[in-house]
C-alpha cells in the first residue's frame, strides 16, 4: 500500500509535491503536539482544551515559513542528503522555541516539557517520512539497476559512490580496497572487503561489472586491480573525471571499459630531455611513412621538441590529411611556430625524396614508411622488397648525400633470424642504412628495433577485439605463440631518443619486457568485456563463452620473436635502449645488395636471393 501511495507521489509535478508535503507537516505538527500532551500528562482528557490548541495558531505558520526558508521544500525527497536533515532539524528546533516562548508569554496550558516533548517526536516523524520515502525510492529503483563492484574506497570511491547514488544503470554492491584499515567498515551503507574476499561476493551478489576507483597517478596500482578483476570474469570500467560526473556533464553510462592497452602498458621511464631534444628542437625534420601508427606517433612526440619544420610524407593521401590536420589543431593549442609541411608521395620516388630534404633543408630523418603486414608481403614479394629495401636505400642514400645531420630507420624484430619476406627485407634494409653510415660518415645513421606496438594497424589486438564484440569465435594461429609488445607513445618516444645516441650505423634495441603468450591476450581481452572463452577443440564449451579456433601459423610466422642477433646486448645511456653487437658483413651486403636483387619480376628468384645473402634468413617452409 505503501510503494502504491509513493509512486503515486513521485509522479506528481513539483507543485501538487509541495502542497502534499506541507498539508503532511501541517498534519505531523498537530498530531505531535498532541502526542506530546497526552504523554506528559498520562492522558487525553486535558488535551481537548481549545487553550492548549490554541498554541498552534502561532506555531504553524512559524514552522512552515522556517521550513520554506531554510528550503526544504525545494529539496527533492529522492535526492534528500545531509544538508536536507539539517534543515529539518534547525526547522523543528524553531518550531519547539516558538512553541514555549508563545505558551509561556500567553500562559497557555502547555507544560513546560512538552516542547521537548514534541520537537522529539516531530524531528521523527518530519525527517523520518522523508527518510523512508528516499528508501522506497531508492529501493524500486534498485530493482532496475545492475549491482557493480567499487575497487578502491579512498576519496575516489567516495566521490563515485555518491556519483553512483543516481545512477539509473549500476548500483554499488561491494566495496574493495587493499588498505587494511578499510576493510570491514562501511561507506555510505556499501561494505568495504578485502581483495581475497572478493570472488565470493561476486558469486553471492551476481555482479558482472567492476568500476576502478584508483587515480591516474597511481598506474601500477591500477593496471594490478585490473588484472585481477578481469581474472575474476568481471567487465572492468574507469570511471572518468568525478567533477564532470557530480556536475552531470558526463553520464554514469558513459564510464569506459579499460583497454588491453592500459592493461599490458608499463609504467614509463621518464625521457631524458637532453635525448629527446638533441635531433629534434630547433631542426627541420622530416617522417615518412608520417600518417602511420608509428610515423604519427613520431610527429606528434616531434612537435612537443619545438621543431622549426617538421615534414610529413606518406604514399597514402588520407593519412597525410589526418596527421596534418591533427598537428595543425596542437599546434594551434600549443602557441607552436612549427612549420608543417605535407608531402604526398612514395620514398621510392628519387626525385621527390631529394626535393624534399632540399627545399626543407632536411636536419633530422626518421625513416618509417614501410610494408609491415607479415602475409600481405608474402604474398607480394616484389612489392615488399621494392619499398622496404629500394625504398630505403633512395631515402638512406639522399639523407647522406644531401648532409642530413641524423637518419633513423624504424626497423622490427621480424629482421633477426627472419622467417619471412618481411623480416628479411627488413634485416637487408638495416644492412644498407649501415653500408650508407660508411659511405657518408658526416650523417650519423642508426636503426631501432622493436616489437608489436599496441593499437597499431596491423595489431592483433583490433582484430579481437571486433570477434569478441561479434561473440566469436576468436581465431588464433597457434596456442604457443608469444610476442612483445610495448605501448605507441613508448616506442616513439624511445625511438627520439636513441637517435640522439646514433654515431656510426648502430642497430638499437627497445627493451619490449616480457613476452606475451597471444592466447593469454586473447582470454585478458574477453575477460575485459566480461566474457569467458574457451579452445573449441581441447577444453569443453561453457554457456556464454566465447570459442577460441586455432588457426594454424600463417605463411612465414614465428612462434618466438627475437630482437637480438648477436650475443650480449650493450647497455646505453637510457636504460630501455640497448646496442646489438652485430658481427655481420654489412660493408659487402649493404654495397652488393643490388646486383643480388636486380629488378626481377620473379618472385621465386628474389626468394632465392634473399636466402642466399646473409641475412640470416630462412624461409618458413624450410624451417
Amino acid at each position: 500500500m505503501l510503494r502504491i501511495v509513493a509512486d503515486k507521489l513521485f509522479s506528481m509535478g513539483r507543485g501538487p509535491k509541495r502542497i502534499v508535503q506541507v498539508g503532511f507537516d501541517i498534519f505531523a505538527i498537530a498530531t505531535c503536539f498532541w502526542l506530546a500532551m497526552v504523554l506528559r500528562l498520562d492522558g487525553i482528557r486535558t488535551t481537548l482544551l481549545l487553550e492548549s490548541w490554541s498554541v498552534l495558531l502561532a506555531v504553524v505558520p512559524v514552522t512552515i515559513f522556517a521550513f520554506i526558508q531554510l528550503g526544504l521544500y525545494r529539496a527533492v525527497i529522492r535526492f534528500m542528503a545531509d544538508r536536507a536533515l539539517k534543515a529539518v532539524a534547525i526547522g523543528v528546533s524553531i518550531s519547539a522555541i516558538t512553541m514555549f516562548a508563545v505558551s509561556q508569554i500567553f500562559d497557555l496550558f502547555v507544560p513546560r516539557s512538552v516542547p521537548g516533548i514534541y520537537f522529539a517526536l516531530l524531528l521523527i516523524v518530519i525527517g523520518g517520512t522523508r527518510m523512508i520515502m528516499r528508501a522506497i525510492y531508492l529501493s524500486a529503483k534498485d530493482q532496475g539497476r545492475e549491482p557493480v563492484l567499487i575497487y578502491g574506497a579512498g576519496e575516489l570511491g567516495r566521490q563515485l559512490l555518491q556519483a553512483l547514488d543516481q545512477s539509473r544503470n549500476f548500483r554499488p554492491a561491494i566495496l574493495v580496497d587493499d588498505d587494511r584499515r578499510m576493510q570491514g567498515t562501511e561507506i555510505g551503507g556499501v561494505r568495504v572487503i578485502k581483495p581475497s574476499a572478493a570472488a565470493a561476493a561476486i558469486a553471492e551478489r551476481n555482479i558482472k561489472t567492476a568500476l576502478l576507483a584508483i587515480p591516474d597517478t597511481h598506474a601500477e596500482g591500477r593496471r594490478a586491480a585490473a588484472k585481477r578483476l578481469a581474472d575474476l570474469g568481471l567487465e572492468v570500467r574507469l570511471i572518468p573525471n568525478v567533477s564532470d560526473l557530480v556536475s552531470g556533464r558526463l553520464r554514469v553510462s558513459e564510464l569506459r571499459r579499460v583497454t588491453v592497452e592500459e592493461l599490458l602498458g608499463r609504467e614509463p621511464v621518464p625521457p631524458i630531455p637532453e635525448l629527446m631534444s638533441k635531433t629534434t628542437t630547433g631542426r627541420s625534420v622530416m617522417v615518412t611513412g608520417a600518417g602511420g601508427s608509428i610515423g604519427s606517433e613520431l610527429c606528434r612526440q616531434i612537435l612537443d621538441q619545438e621543431p622549426t619544420r617538421l615534414v610529413l610524407l606518406d604514399v597514402s593521401e588520407y593519412a597525410v590529411y589526418r596527421i596534418h590536420e591533427e598537428l595543425t589543431a596542437k599546434r594551434a593549442a600549443t602557441g607552436s611556430d612549427c612549420m608543417l609541411v605535407p608531402v604526398l608521395g612514395s620514398t621510392l620516388s628519387d626525385d621527390l625524396v631529394t626535393r624534399t630534404i632540399k627545399e626543407n633543408r632536411v636536419e633530422t630523418l626518421f625513416h618509417a614508411a614501410a610494408y609491415k603486414h607479415v602475409p600481405l608481403v608474402e604474398a607480394n614479394v616484389i612489392e615488399g622488397v621494392r619499398n622496404n629495401v629500394f625504398g630505403t636505400e633512395i631515402v638512406a642514400e639522399a639523407a647522406g648525400a644531401l648532409g642530413v645531420q641524423n637518419f633513423t630507420l624504424i626497423s622490427t624484430d621480424k629482421a633477426v633470424r627472419p622467417t619471412n619476406v618481411m623480416g628479411a627485407t627488413k634485416r637487408l634494409a638495416e644492412l644498407v642504412v649501415q653500408a650508407k653510415a660508411q659511405q657518408h660518415p658526416g650523417t650519423k645513421y642508426c636503426a631501432v628495433r622493436f616489437g608489436n606496438v599496441l593499437g597499431s594497424s596491423g595489431s592483433v589486438i583490433p582484430k579481437f577485439e571486433q570477434q569478441i564484440a561479434a561473440g566469436g569465435p576468436i581465431t588464433l594461429t597457434h596456442p604457443e605463440i608469444t610476442r612483445f609488445f610495448m605501448t605507441i607513445p613508448e616506442a616513439a618516444q624511445l625511438v627520439v631518443q636513441a637517435s640522439a645516441m646514433a654515431t656510426r650505423g648502430e642497430i638499437y634495441l627497445l627493451d619490449m619486457g616480457e613476452p606475451i603468450k597471444i592466447l593469454d591476450l586473447a582470454r585478458t581481452m574477453a575477460r575485459l568485456h566480461g566474457r569467458e572463452t574457451y579452445l573449441r577443440r581441447t577444453e569443453m564449451a561453457r554457456s556464454g563463452a566465447i570459442p577460441i579456433d586455432i588457426v594454424g601459423l600463417r605463411p612465414g610466422e614465428k612462434l618466438f620473436e627475437e630482437l637480438l642477433i648477436g650475443h650480449g646486448a650493450v647497455e646505453t645511456r637510457h636504460p630501455r635502449i640497448k646496442c646489438d653487437p652485430d658481427p655481420a658483413d654489412h660493408h659487402h651486403v649493404g654495397r652488393n645488395w643490388r646486383a643480388y636483387l636486380a629488378s626481377s619480376p620473379d618472385e621465386a628468384k628474389i626468394i632465392a636471393t634473399l636466402l642466399d645473402l646473409p641475412l640470416g634468413y630462412k624461409a618458413a617452409a624450410s624451417c
